[in-house]
């Protein structure tokens, strides 16, 4: 091989005839070493490919040693298990240092950041939980000089258990709402089962034939977002859908009451109170209580003049505090059942059908476990933040802390 040209090298000739050492062409007879740049050029050119290093399992070391053992050279060991000699001679060497061969482990590359540092992105996350990712890094670099990736800050916080979510929707609460509810989660905290039991617990609910609870999932590759196949249309106003009514209490549970317009003060007096409401006042007795929120057409005049006329106490209730009322639990079972029909619901006559259905077949005892844990709830909201939303899960009876209120639950539109 020759080079041709000035100084600088410009071509490079191939010989079949020459054996020169790695690195190095030969130049009228004379061994040249290659610069880096060169060297790279000439491999390049010469289609050479740096096999990447390959670890020895623990068998294969195991035998080597075992050949060396029994009297063969380190040449025949490279030549019969096509291993070069240095490392057979180093294996060797190490075994008669120490009597082992096995890799010894690295600890891999030094963390970029330090204990205290973490702590930093702990506490600035924490601080502001609405900052990304790329503004913890700033700020880390601001205040301590290192710079991190946005990978880092999420695994650093992943450490922690603190991950990047979607912040839930919840329903703003004053000082005065949280003094009202833990107020009146104090009154009723130490109520027996056979009070509750009186207690007609009753709240209206929207279902539609689509959906914005983002709970609906899809299968897609990348780069496919807006593909329409992977889209769902959303009406601006939620879409058609049924208003629903419905009350319960230990034990029993009225009729479903399906409608399409908005509930007033009038409709909520000669349909829910008289056909539904009363009946149950008069099997109770005088111990019978009625909750039912604070909703504008619950206050009207007319409908406090009829539960004075029927003898119903109303229960009082603190206002915005859906978490309390067990009847929310009953409108995520009913959403749930009514979504998982095969087929599901595709239009409205279908979907009312769905509903009355469904309202039917959930179970009573797990409507009695809902009813049952309001003494949890109450003491729940008294034992934690005033902020909080409490969630009970119905199934394991355990306590969920949520920041979440939902007035509906829409039913899920699939094709």
């Amino acid at each position: 091989m020759q080079i041709t040209g000035n100084h600088q090298m410009a071509r490079i000739v191939r010989h079949n005839d020459e054996s020169v050492r790695e690195g190095y062409i030969r130049n009228g007879g004379k061994e040249v070493k290659l610069f880096t740049s060169a060297l790279k050029a000439f491999q390049c050119n010469n289609r050479i490919v740096m096999a990447q290093r390959k670890h020895l399992d623990d068998f294969l070391r195991g035998r080597i040693i075992g050949r060396l053992e029994c009297g063969r050279t380190q040449l025949e060991v490279s030549e019969e298990l096509g291993i070069a000699q240095s490392v057979i001679s180093r294996h060797w060497q190490r075994f008669q240092d120490d009597g082992n061969v096995s890799r010894c482990y690295s600890t891999g590359r030094p963390r970029v950041t330090t204990p205290n540092e973490d702590r930093y992105l702990a506490v600035t996350a924490k601080r502001n939980r609405r900052s990304t990712a790329s503004d913890l890094s700033r700020q880390l670099s601001s205040a301590t000089g290192t710079t991190v990736s946005r990978q880092t800050v999420y695994r650093r916080l992943g450490h922690i258990s603190l991950y990047a979510r979607r912040p839930v929707r919840c329903v703003p609460l004053t000082a005065t709402h949280c003094r009202l509810r833990l107020a009146w989660s104090r009154e009723h905290a130490l109520w027996t089962p056979q009070q509750w039991s009186c207690v007609m617990f009753s709240d209206e609910s929207r279902f539609s034939l689509q959906s914005d609870s983002r709970r609906t999932f899809i299968w897609r590759a990348l780069g496919t977002r807006y593909h329409q196949e992977n889209t769902i249309e959303r009406h601006r106003y939620g879409g058609a859908g049924w208003l629903v009514w419905g009350g319960i209490i230990l034990g029993s549970r009225t009729n479903l009451h399906v409608q399409s317009v908005t509930m007033r003060g009038h409709i909520y007096r000669d349909v829910i109170l008289e056909q539904h409401v009363r009946l149950f006042r008069g099997a109770m007795g005088a111990e019978f209580l009625f909750m039912d929120g604070n909703a504008r057409p619950h206050r009207a005049n007319i409908v406090d003049e009829c539960l004075q006329f029927e003898d119903i106490t109303r229960m009082d209730w603190p206002a915005y505090s859906p978490d309390l009322n067990p009847i929310e639990h009953v409108w995520d079972m009913l959403g749930r059942r009514t979504a998982a029909r095969q087929p599901p619901p595709t239009c409205l006559p279908e979907l009312r059908r769905a509903l009355l259905d469904e309202w039917c077949n959930i179970p009573q005892d797990q409507i009695d476990n809902l009813i049952l844990s309001m003494p949890r709830r109450c003491k729940a909201c008294k034992l934690h933040r005033p902020g909080d939303i409490l969630r009970i899960n119905h199934h394991t009876n355990h306590v969920i802390l949520l920041f979440v209120n939902r007035f509906f639950f829409e039913i899920c539109s699939r094709e």
